[in-house]
This record gives structure tokens, sequence and C-alpha cells, in this order.
């Protein structure tokens, strides 16, 4: 697989981490992380809302924080390099923090007007929405990835 480098003071390069692979090695759109993948960071960055609405759930968010680290060490191994070349583009980074932002501005919005979510459903509308939010951002971010991966694949000896 050949993953963009960037510094501050080159234009992209690309890196070659097959050597050697020939004929047999996986095009970038191989490595795309399927949708079910993403529910995971869509349920965890839901957490907070979830635990409002019910306390006693946390096991539940345990065991998937569990699972989708095993998951993402055995199933998504050979993917792995795809999702760290996602986490070092700056893109995925804004994805993330805008998240951050917009879940935490979005309630001290509400409660400088008044308009405190307090109610189990109110937490759980927040919670759909910021894991809908969350998986929607993340499957774009990647799409955004694999393309770029892909057009400069013909030069990189895909």
């Amino acid at each position: 697989m050949t993953i963009l480098k960037k510094t501050e003071d080159a234009p992209a390069e690309a890196i070659d981490t097959d050597a050697g692979a020939g004929a047999g090695a996986m095009k970038p759109a191989d490595y795309r992380l399927p949708l079910w993948f993403f529910g995971f960071e869509g349920v965890l960055a839901a957490a907070f809302d979830i635990l409002k609405a019910f306390p006693s759930a946390w096991p539940v968010l345990l065991v998937l924080l569990a699972v989708n680290i095993t998951v993402s060490l055995t199933m998504m191994r050979s993917r792995i390099r795809l999702a760290k070349a996602l986490w070092r583009g700056k893109d995925t980074r804004k994805i993330a923090f805008a998240l951050i932002a917009l879940r935490v501005g979005s309630h001290f919005a509400l409660n400088a007007v008044g308009l405190a979510v307090t109610s189990t459903l109110g937490h759980v509308f927040f919670a759909v929405v910021m894991s809908a939010m969350t998986i929607g951002m993340l499957a774009y971010s990647q799409e955004t990835a694999i393309r770029a991966l892909t057009r400069s694949a013909p030069a990189a000896g895909f």
C-alpha cells in the first residue's frame, strides 16, 4: 500500500508500505473499513448521553469498547494502515475535534438559554444524532482518503 506523506517544506511523496508485494498487493479500496465498524465509534461517541439516559448501561459500553479494541487488533489488522493514515490526516482530526466541540457546545448553548437536556428522551435523541454524525463523518473521511490513494495508485505502482 502507498501512503502519502507530506512534510512542511516538501510536496506529498508516495511511501510504499508493501515493499515487493507484487501483483497480489491489495489496492487502496481493499483496505476500506466496513461501515458497521464505525458503529463502535458511533456508540462510543454517544456514550455520555447513553449514560445520562441509562446510567446502568456502563458495563455494556465497556464490553463494546473491549470488542472494538479486539476487532481492531484482529479482524481489521490488515486495515490498520488505513486507520493510521486516517488519524494522521488533518481532516480526520478536524472532524474529531468538530464532533467534540459540537457535543460540548450544543449542551452548553442549550444550558445557556435555559433548555438543558435532562430527560431520557432528550439524551437518547442526542445519542442518536451524535452516533449518526460520527459514523457519517468517519465514512466520509475514509472515502476521501481512499479516493486520494486511488488517484495516486497508478503512479505508485498499484
